[in-house]
């Protein structure tokens, strides 16, 4: 499936929102390869269809989807590094994620075994962030070590959704991020998660439409990120 851009006919009455997700979870589960499957289409980016190398702090990318009734999402999408010596880097983001995916490989019962660490991680302090658990490699049936009941009990048990995925395949990419932008968006509409102001997880952007022109001598606003 191809990358979701802005289109003219994209319904914008009155702007689009945006949010910050992060990408958490062990190294080595396909993280980058799940990101870039999904922001630059399968095989896409300068590397092909190579396996990434490891992700080296936080690397970013975007894509905007369309979310219900009738409106739309820019994801700023945010690739965590797995490894330890990295996590200092990385829990600073968590504070301003709207959405967090929560890798894990199928193929590798530890990287499973470790999802509730990382979701008491990332869950704790401030408004909870929605999540969606997300069981990655499902392309190698052979080499299984956690079946997807398992999976969908310990989702269930942490409040999430769950989904099987393949960035080889691109099977379920883009139904994952979907999931996540639905849960980000039904969150806001119950008002456990709410627009914030600067530069946090989740902006509502005028549309350029209604958007007033800046008085004469005023500079433009910028983000104090």
């Amino acid at each position: 499936m191809g990358t979701v851009t802005d289109s003219p006919q994209d319904p914008d009455p009155g702007g689009h929102f945006q949010f910050r997700v992060i990408v958490l979870g062990d190294a080595a589960v396909g993280k980058s390869s799940l990101l870039r499957c999904f922001a630059e289409g399968p095989g896409g980016g300068p590397g092909g269809a190579a396996t990434p190398g490891p992700t080296v702090g936080v690397e970013f990318y975007s894509r905007t989807v369309p979310v219900p009734p009738a409106g739309r999402a820019k994801l700023q999408l945010w690739d965590t590094a797995g490894q330890e010596r990295f996590r200092s880097i990385t829990r600073s983001f968590y504070r301003s994620a709207a959405g967090v995916l929560l890798v894990f490989d199928l193929t590798n019962r530890a990287s499973f075994e470790r999802v509730p660490e990382w979701h008491r991680e990332a869950a704790g302090g401030g408004d909870p962030p929605a999540f969606v658990l997300v069981g990655h490699k499902c392309d190698l049936e052979a080499e299984r070590a956690v079946s997807a009941e398992e999976a969908g009990h310990l989702a269930a048990s942490l409040g999430m959704a769950f989904v099987e995925t393949s960035a080889r395949t691109n099977l379920n990419v883009d139904l994952a991020f979907q999931m996540l932008a639905g849960g980000i968006q039904e969150a806001l509409g119950q008002g456990v998660l709410a627009p914030h102001q600067g530069c946090d997880g989740i902006r509502l952007i005028p549309s350029q439409s209604r958007r007033q022109p800046l008085a004469r001598g005023e500079p433009p606003e910028r983000c104090q990120c």
